[in-house]
């Protein structure tokens, strides 16, 4: 399996214009999957409750997902893509899981960081797994990162590859995803975003890129740059994840002891 992320700058509220800049970059990406960054298709930093509503879309039935799934038949390939879902007067921060020609299904972020909490609903939809052909994709969203139990929960639940849209802005994640995936025996792609934003009075917020692909021994199979937009893919072998022997006496799940965590 062939899996990578496309790291770009998108442009704030350019919702088409972003659409069509990912769609130049995947005809030379030959992928099975592609992650995209988080908010891919609107930008980041909002100023009012009321612009987020504006760029948030329906999921399934927004401009952005349908594209998406244009764009996954034209290509031969599933992508996951973080963008602005909006269900009624409430948002989400969300990914979307597309393959040609329909939609697979969608996460919505559990964890909010800093201003998001003021535009956003904590997710609702838990941390699933998709199945896409023989492989379980996993899907979290950017500050997810820094809490265990969301990469151990999708591990948990089957998941091979965890698919990570991220904007970070903290230097930690690149290096902490190595640890996440030794923890699990799973590899994942996070695609970041690079460039920066300052909108009305807030503060520049800068995007730290390394978007990167992770083996289940932790290893970087793949890392971009910090400001480049660049796009990577590697091949892996999903089937490496669904063991959790690191040797002959010790197994990462049977050796789990319940009873002695906290709750």
């Amino acid at each position: 399996m062939r899996v990578g992320y496309l790291q770009i700058d998108p442009l704030f509220g350019d919702l088409k214009g972003n659409l069509e800049k990912v769609a130049k970059w995947l005809p030379g990406l030959q992928a099975d999957l592609i992650v995209l960054p988080e908010l891919f298709s609107s930008g980041y930093q909002f100023i009012s409750k009321r612009e987020a509503l504006e760029l948030s879309e329906e999921i399934p039935a927004g401009l952005s997902t349908r594209r998406l799934i244009e764009m996954a038949g034209d290509f031969r390939c599933h992508l996951v893509a973080g963008l602005a879902e909006r269900r009624g007067r409430t948002c989400y921060n969300s990914a979307v899981l597309v393959g040609p020609g329909r939609f697979v299904g969608h996460y919505r972020k559990a964890h909010l960081f800093f201003e998001e909490k003021r535009w956003f609903a904590p997710g609702d939809t838990g941390f699933s797994v998709f199945k896409v052909g023989r492989i379980r994709i996993g899907i979290m969203i950017c500050f997810d990162w820094i809490f265990p139990e969301a990469a151990r929960t999708l591990a948990l639940r089957g998941a091979e590859v965890v698919a990570h849209p991220s904007n970070l802005v903290l230097p930690y994640c690149p290096e902490a995803m190595r640890t996440r995936c030794l923890e699990n025996r799973v590899f994942a792609v996070t695609a970041n975003r690079v460039g920066s934003e300052k909108r009305g009075k807030k503060k520049r917020l800068t995007y730290i890129g390394q978007s990167e692909v992770i083996s289940i021994r932790g290893e970087i199979l793949r890392r971009a740059s910090a400001s480049q937009e660049e796009a990577g893919v590697v091949e892996i072998d999903p089937a490496e994840a669904r063991s959790k022997r690191i040797n002959r006496y010790n197994d990462l799940f049977k050796d789990r002891l319940k009873g002695l965590y906290a709750h």
